[in-house]
C-alpha cells in the first residue's frame, strides 16, 4: 500500500488565495432594464460619485484627494484622459509622473473607488482645446469631432495606444473600470456626425470588447444629436434645474434603465474678469437627496477641482474671448488644496441616509504656512534672454504664421520686423479679421507701448522711425474648450497693419520659457533695480528659506498685473492680479523645499509694481471685486450668461 502523502501547503494556499481574489470571470455591471437600476455582480447597484481630475493634482496627493473621496462616501470616481496631455506631439505618448494614468487607477483601487471613465477623444473640462491635441491644427482644413479623415486617423492612433492600457482594469477583467463614456456632450457640438459617433462606438467596441457599458453624457438641449443607439445615454444638470422635468426629457431617448445624472454639479468654473461662481450647500444637498430618492445614480462634478497649472486652462467664447482662472476649485466639496468643505459634510449627511458611509472621521485641513512679504529682484526684459529662449534662432516668414504653424503648442510667440516709413504723428496698429489671437504686448526698440487683446482691444497707436525695431510678443491664452469650438488657432493670424501699411519680413521666435526657468536661471547676469521704463515683458527673482513648518500656501501678487510664476522651476501657472477674481496662486507644499533654498520666478508682462514683493498666505482669495472695474464696462453692467460644460 503506498504511503499517504503530506498534504501540499503551497497548494492549499494557492486555492485559498484563488477563493478569496475577486474572480474575473464573475464580475460583471450591466443595465437592468425591467427594474431600472444597474447589477453588480449581479445585485442591485447605485453609484453615487465625484469627478477628479489626475491631471490638475500633483501625483504625491492623488492618494491624499481619493481617500477624502472614498471617506465622503462616494462609492466611485469619475475622470476624464486628455489627450493633449499624453500625446504632446503627435506620435510621442508620455505615460509617466503625473500622467501615469495606471497609477492613478490603481490609487483608486486602493482605496476601494469604482471608477467612470471619461477618455474622450474630446473632453471639455475647461482644459486647453478641450484636450485635443494642437497639434492636429497642423492641418489647416482638419474637421474637429468629425468623421474628416484626417481627424478620424488621429484618434484612431491614440486610442489604438491608451485603450489597450486601460482594457486590463475594465470590471469584467478584474479592475474597477465600471463604464466608459464615448466623446463627451456631443449635442452641443455644431457638426452632429453621426457618423463619427458611429465611428467612435465601433473602435471602442473593438478594442474594449463587449461586456464594458459604453454611454453618453448630455445637456437637456444636446440629447438629440449626442445620443447613439447602442450607448446607454445619461444627462447632466446642476440643482437649479427642475429634476423631474430634465429626467422626463431623458426618458424620452432611454426608456428604461437607470437615471443618471453624469454631470451634478457643485460648483461653477471661473473666467478671468467675472465673479468667482459658487452653489450654496443647501442649493447642491436637496437636488442630490431628491435625485437619489428617485433611485438615479449620479455623479458630482466637481468634487475636487484641483488646479490649471502651467498654460493648461481653456477658454469659452460668449461674445468675447473668454479664459479659464488658473484655480480651478470650482466651489467643489473638496477645496482646490485638498480641504474639506462644509459642502462635503452635508453631502456626506445625504450620502449617509441612502448607503453607508466609511466609519471614522475625514482627515482635518492641511497645514497651511504664510511667508514674506518677500522683495524680488529684476533679472532684466524679455528680450534680454532672446538667445536662451529660442536658442535655435528665429523663422523668416513674410507673413506672420501661427504658433501651429511653428509647432509651438503653448506660452508665447515673439514677432518682430522693423518699420519701413517714419510716423512722426500716432500711426494705429491694428489687427484685421479680429486677428489676434490672443494677447499681444507691443514694443518699439525694446520701449513697452502697450497692450492688445482679443475681442476687446484691436488698435494701438504708435510712432517711430524708419528701420525702427517693432516687437510683438503673442501669449496664447488658452484654446477654446467648449460648445462649437472651431479650430481656434493661435498667434497673429493675419499681417498687422501699422496705419495703411501691411507689415511684412517678420522674424518669429518661438519661446521656450519653461526650459530657461527650469534649467538656465539662474544665469549669472547682474540684477537690476529696475527698467529703463519699469514696464514691459521682464523677468523677476528671488530665493528664499523656510525655517519654520513648511504647508500649503497661497502666492500673493499685490500690485502686480498679469504674467507666469515658476517655484522650483515648476510652472504654477497664470496671475492676472489687474483683473481678478483669482488674486493668490495655490502652491502646494510638495513644491517647497523645508530648509533649503527655493527660487520663485516671475514674468510679469505689463507693469510690475513700485516695490517688486509678494506673499505666501495661508488661505486663498479667489473672489476680489476687480473683475467689476473689466467686464461691467465692456458688457455694460450686464451679467455674462453662463456656458454650458
Amino acid at each position: 500500500m503506498a504511503p499517504k502523502r503530506r498534504p501540499c501547503l503551497s497548494c492549499l494556499r494557492l486555492t485559498l488565495l484563488t477563493l478569496l481574489l475577486p474572480q474575473a470571470g464573475t464580475r460583471s455591471f450591466v443595465v437592468d432594464r425591467d427594474h431600472d437600476r444597474f447589477l453588480l455582480d449581479g445585485a442591485p447597484f447605485r453609484y453615487i460619485s465625484g469627478s477628479i481630475h489626475y491631471f490638475r493634482v500633483p501625483r504625491v496627493l492623488w492618494a491624499d484627494r481619493l481617500y477624502k473621496m472614498r471617506m465622503s462616501g462616494l462609492n466611485a470616481i469619475q475622470f476624464y484622459v486628455p489627450w493633449n496631455y499624453h500625446e504632446p506631439e503627435r506620435g510621442l505618448y508620455n505615460f509617466n509622473g503625473s500622467r501615469d494614468l495606471i497609477a492613478f487607477l490603481s490609487e483608486a483601487n486602493k482605496t476601494n473607488l469604482l471608477v467612470i471613465l471619461r477618455p474622450g477623444p474630446y473632453i471639455c473640462a475647461e482644459w486647453e482645446m478641450g484636450g485635443l491635441p494642437s497639434w492636429l491644427l497642423q492641418t489647416r482644413t482638419i474637421h474637429l469631432r468629425t468623421s474628416d479623415p484626417d481627424f478620424l486617423a488621429a484618434v484612431d492612433s491614440w486610442f489604438q495606444v491608451l485603450l489597450p492600457k486601460i482594457y486590463p482594469w475594465l470590471y469584467h477583467n478584474g479592475g474597477n473600470i465600471i463604464s466608459v463614456q464615448v466623446e463627451n456632450e456631443y449635442g452641443s457640438y455644431k457638426a452632429c456626425d453621426i457618423n463619427y459617433m458611429r465611428h467612435l462606438a465601433g473602435l471602442f467596441r473593438s478594442l474594449l470588447g463587449d461586456k464594458i457599458l459604453l454611454f453618453t453624457t448630455d445637456g437637456p438641449e444636446g440629447l438629440r444629436c449626442g445620443t447613439l443607439q447602442g450607448l446607454y445615454t445619461t444627462i447632466d444638470f446642476g440643482p437649479a434645474d427642475n429634476i423631474t422635468k430634465i429626467f422626463s426629457l431623458l426618458r424620452e431617448y432611454e426608456p428604461r434603465g437607470p437615471l443618471v445624472n453624469s454631470e451634478y454639479y457643485t460648483g461653477w468654473l471661473d473666467y478671468w474678469g467675472q465673479k468667482h461662481s459658487t452653489r450654496s450647500v443647501a442649493a447642491v444637498t436637496k437636488g442630490l437627496e431628491d435625485m437619489l430618492n428617485l433611485g438615479a445614480s449620479v455623479n458630482m462634478y466637481m468634487f475636487h477641482g484641483g488646479t490649471n497649472f502651467g498654460y493648461w486652462n481653456g477658454a469659452d467664447e460668449k461674445g468675447h474671448f473668454l479664459p479659464i482662472t488658473t484655480s480651478y476649485d470650482y466651489d467643489a466639496p473638496i477645496s482646490e488644496a485638498g480641504d474639506p468643505t462644509p459642502k462635503l459634510f452635508a453631502i456626506r449627511n445625504v450620502i449617509s441616509k441612502f448607503q453607508e458611509v466609511p466609519l471614522g472621521p475625514l482627515p482635518t485641513p492641511s497645514t497651511k504656512m504664510a511667508l514674506g512679504p518677500l522683495t524680488l529682484y529684476l533679472d532684466g526684459s524679455l528680450l534680454d534672454f532672446l538667445s536662451f529662449l529660442c536658442p535655435q534662432g528665429p523663422i523668416r516668414s513674410i507673413l506672420p504664421v501661427t504658433f501651429e504653424a511653428v509647432k509651438q503648442g503653448h506660452g508665447f510667440l515673439l514677432y518682430r520686423t522693423h518699420l519701413v516709413n517714419t510716423y512722426t504723428e500716432p500711426a494705429s496698429l491694428w489687427m484685421p479679421k479680429n486677428g489676434l489671437h490672443d494677447r499681444a504686448y507691443v514694443m518699439v526698440n525694446g520701449v513697452f507701448q502697450g497692450v492688445l487683446e482679443r475681442n476687446i482691444k484691436s488698435r494701438l497707436f504708435l510712432v517711430g522711425r524708419m528701420g525702427d525695431k517693432l516687437d510683438i510678443l503673442v501669449e496664447n491664452m488658452g484654446r477654446l474648450s467648449f460648445g462649437s469650438n472651431t479650430s481656434d488657432f493661435k498667434g497673429l493670424l493675419e499681417p498687422p497693419l501699422l496705419g495703411h501699411t501691411v507689415l511684412t519680413q517678420w522674424l518669429i521666435f518661438p519661446l521656450k520659457i519653461d526650459n530657461l526657468v527650469k534649467w538656465w536661471f539662474p544665469i549669472q547676469s547682474p540684477k537690476k533695480t529696475q527698467l529703463p521704463t519699469s514696464s514691459g515683458p521682464a523677468f523677476y527673482s528671488a530665493s528664499f528659506q523656510i525655517l519654520g513648518t513648511t504647508g500649503d500656501t497661497f502666492l500673493y501678487m499685490p500690485g502686480w498685473s498679469k504674467g507666469q510664476v515658476w517655484i522650483n522651476g515648476f510652472n504654477l501657472g497664470r496671475y492676472w492680479t489687474k483683473r481678478g477674481p483669482q488674486q493668490t496662486l495655490y502652491v502646494p507644499k510638495p513644491l517647497l523645499f523645508p530648509k533649503e533654498t527655493n527660487k520663485i520666478t516671475v514674468l510679469e508682462l505689463e507693469n510690475g509694481p513700485p516695490k517688486p514683493q509678494v506673499q505666501f498666505l495661508d488661505s486663498p482669495i479667489l473672489n476680489s471685486t476687480l473683475y467689476r472695474t473689466f467686464f461691467n464696462y465692456f458688457l455694460g453692467n450686464g451679467e455674462m450668461e453662463l456656458s454650458g460644460h
